[in-house]
């Protein structure tokens, strides 16, 4: 495989990435907690870019078949849907009428983000190698939700 580098530079960017989210609700933890929906958001960014940083990771041991990095990838991924669509919801429930649209295109956005990674993992397993180029749009979209979220977590929450 010859995707080292590009996994390495992955799982930089989410380990920076993350960082930054934690500056935004370290500075602004007060507005965060005032806001039903906000801690959840922060949260659903986190684990956009943990999973990067975990799927990348695992990538890159060394020796593993595509039998196991497929395993990996669907179950990481899966557990990431599980887990954003459930925070997605609580978000869309606690949204105050006002912002139910922005909420509701953030319920799609993680869809978009999700999703590459569930096909990743099943096309790897069926298909092999080419099922990682599945991963690329998931990880696009991921970190552009992210730095959407980062956004919001430290200007808009100010405004």
């Amino acid at each position: 495989m010859n995707w080292d580098n590009f996994f390495i530079a992955q799982a930089g960017a989410a380990a920076a990435l993350t960082g930054l989210i934690f500056v935004a609700v370290s500075i602004n933890l007060s507005r965060i907690l005032a806001g039903s929906h906000l801690p959840n958001r922060a949260l659903q960014s986190i684990t956009l870019l943990l999973n990067i940083l975990l799927i990348s990771s695992l990538i890159l041991v060394p020796g593993q078949s595509l039998i196991i990095i497929g395993i990996e990838v669907l179950l990481l991924s899966l557990t990431l849907w599980i887990l954003t669509l459930k925070l997605t919801l609580s978000i869309l429930r606690a949204t105050p009428p006002e912002y139910k649209k922005q909420s509701r295109a953030n319920f799609y956005m993680i869809q978009v983000a999700v999703l590459p990674f569930l096909a990743s993992g099943i096309f790897i397993l069926i298909i092999g190698e080419k099922g990682i180029y599945l991963l690329v749009p998931g990880i696009l979209f991921s970190f552009s939700k992210a730095i959407v979220d980062a956004w919001v977590l430290l200007v808009e929450i100010n405004r």
